[in-house]
């Protein structure tokens, strides 16, 4: 089972539990009507088509509404610590929630009471968390863009409100030395999908592959699309991938559709989602010739 957990920029949205569905350009996760324009929802729009077009069970979902105050991030908090376990996820994929290092510990420490660990994917919000705590080692993908690979290498930064000027200045052509950084400082998991300009992928601390194609500069623009990248990426991980090509193939993928969605700054990422089954359909054959790819 693959179980997704983020906030969504929704004042009063109880904590809301269930599996996903997608209506047009709107979640459907236990009743609630969800747009999916970015962040959570952007990546688990994402998860969903693909493992629809994979033939998977769709995604579970733990989101609640959190508009910077933290309290829909400790309610995410707070179910997970207790239901992981029973849960049992085959990947667990955190996004958007308010850092929170002892509830990030705790979590972690509940993952372990699993009878088979799941795959622990982080971005945004969970993946400061996880770095401020000193628990990076702990997962096994993070999905950073260059300004967060700088949070990552940054030695003095223990909590994202604490950054130096590099945060500000970040060029995604550093990210060769600062990937060795965040190694070095054991603040990396076992894979790192970097993305920009150039997707990078980085194992154990050395560059596995990088994507430069197609060159679509307009999705810089178009606020979602590195939500999206993650939501490939854990539903290929959980499809059977091994990480590095679910890294590969997500990158691909998210750069075809929005060659596809002939994207402009003014595209919504939900027309950039929309193109995954065509893009699919077209290249993730031959992409994934020789992946342990399963139910395509």
């Amino acid at each position: 089972m693959m179980l997704i957990a983020g906030t969504i920029p929704i004042k009063g949205l109880p904590l809301v539990v269930g599996r996903v569905g997608v209506e047009g350009e709107a979640l459907v996760i236990g009743g609630y009507r969800i747009p999916g324009t970015q962040g959570t929802a952007a990546m688990t729009s994402a998860a969903c088509l693909t493992s629809d077009y994979l033939r998977l069970a769709s995604p579970q979902a733990v989101v609640a509404g959190d508009i910077g105050e933290g309290g829909g991030s400790r309610e995410i908090y707070e179910y997970l610590i207790q239901n992981v376990a029973s849960l049992c996820p085959t990947v667990l994929a955190l996004h958007y929630c308010l850092p929170d290092m002892a509830l990030m510990r705790r979590l972690c420490q509940a993952v372990k009471d699993c009878r088979r660990r799941p795959l622990l994917i982080a971005d945004a919000g969970s993946m400061y968390a996880a770095k401020a705590a000193g628990l990076a080692p702990e997962f096994d993908v993070f999905t950073p863009d260059a300004a967060e690979l700088a949070f990552l290498a940054d030695q003095e930064a223990t909590h994202p409100a604490y950054v130096n000027r590099h945060l500000f200045c970040a060029d995604i052509s550093r990210a060769p030395a600062l990937i060795i950084d965040s190694y070095r400082q054991r603040s990396a998991p076992r894979l790192l999908l970097v993305k920009g300009a150039i997707d990078y992928i980085a194992r154990d601390g050395d560059i596995v592959a990088t994507v430069t194609e197609p060159d679509v500069p307009e999705l810089e623009a178009i606020g979602g699309t590195g939500d999206t990248i993650t939501g490939l990426l854990t539903a290929f991980a959980d499809a059977g991938l091994e990480l590095a090509e679910a890294a590969l193939i997500a990158a691909k993928a998210n750069r075809t559709a929005g060659k596809f969605a002939r994207a402009t700054p003014a595209t919504r990422v939900s027309q950039i989602i929309s193109q995954f089954p065509a893009v699919f359909g077209e290249y993730l054959g031959r992409w994934s010739q020789g992946c342990a790819l399963r139910r395509v």
